[in-house]
């Protein structure tokens, strides 16, 4: 089948999907929208219905309520499948298999030819760093290499969309790094990413927009730049600050926060920059470090659970 979508069309959609197990609600609300070629990340606190959400996507599972789309066809057609890739979170590899024997195996079940089969395993055993363990049973594979064939496995078939679940668990910082890497060299051929990842510096890495669900529902939705573009902290380092500065700096920025040597002061604007190295100047005092500091992904992410955003 060839996928024939519009060019604004969104991979990803989805309306008001519901999921409920004999009357517990898993999801109430997942509403979403994905652009072709976005690296996207899916947050959540555990229980929240990150892995429900993703199954209904995929059509593993069919939902309660609502509607989606994936690749512009409705949730759950067979046939889309083969232009996704997935990476569950807790896989279970054929670990009696050698790497090759592994990728060729999942190059059969998506109906790959014997000569494309053996062109792609080579070139995604290389893109992961496993290249010289083609013949090596998983069994014998560590924890990390066994998450880096399970990516693989996911960009074997040169999907349009990957799910990541959990990309980076178990993996060292070289690990995760490489996988940052894949995810990026995947956004420059306009591959759309699902990433769900509990590590949010690695999310604030690599994604444009993010979705955080929480008790079933989108809470939040946007772009990171936006999202993390309010207010921030600027540290200060200061020599001998006489009571006249501290007081107008007070006057600009409200309360001071000190930590040993190191002053801290909130600011709505970063262009008020500059005007506290001009207050530290004109009261003579002696500036010897101003650092800006914004808000990170994981500030953002607890304040949006603890429902102070």
């Amino acid at each position: 089948m060839t996928m024939k979508m519009e060019a604004n069309q969104p991979v990803i959609e989805a309306q008001c999907l519901r999921k409920s197990y004999n009357q517990k609600l898993a999801v109430e609300d997942l509403s979403l929208t994905v652009g072709r070629g976005e690296v996207f990340g899916f947050l959540g606190p555990n229980g929240a219905g990150k892995t429900t959400s993703l199954k209904m996507l995929l059509g593993l599972v069919v939902p309660t309520g609502g509607s989606g789309t994936l690749l512009g066809r409705p949730l759950g057609e067979p046939e889309t499948r083969r232009h996704v890739g997935f990476l569950p979170e807790h896989f279970r590899f054929h670990e009696w298999l050698q790497a090759a024997e592994f990728l060729h195996f999942h190059g059969r079940l998506y109906g790959m030819s014997p000569k494309r089969r053996q062109e792609r395993v080579a070139e995604v055993l290389e893109l992961v760093g496993l290249s010289d363990c083609a013949g090596q049973k998983l069994s014998t594979f560590s924890k990390g290499m066994l998450q880096r064939i399970g990516i693989a496995q996911a960009l074997l078939n040169d999907p349009h969309v990957v799910f990541l679940d959990e990309p980076t668990s178990g993996l060292d910082p070289l690990g995760r790094r490489l996988v940052r890497d894949i995810i990026q060299s995947m956004k420059e051929q306009g591959i759309t990413v699902f990433l769900n990842s509990h590590l949010l510096s690695e999310v604030e890495r690599v994604c444009d927009r993010v979705a955080i669900i929480n008790k079933g529902r989108v809470v939040e939705q946007g772009a990171l730049a936006e999202l993390l573009s309010g207010e921030f902290e600027v540290d200060l380092r200061l020599g001998a600050p006489s009571p006249a500065l501290l007081e107008e700096l007070e006057r600009l920025a409200g309360p001071i926060t000190a930590n040993g040597s190191v002053m801290s002061v909130r600011l709505q604007d970063e262009a008020a920059i500059p005007h506290l190295a001009e207050i530290v100047v004109k009261h003579k005092g002696q500036l010897l470090a101003l650092t800006p500091r914004r808000s990170s992904l994981e500030d953002y992410f607890v304040q949006v659970i603890e429902g102070d955003v």
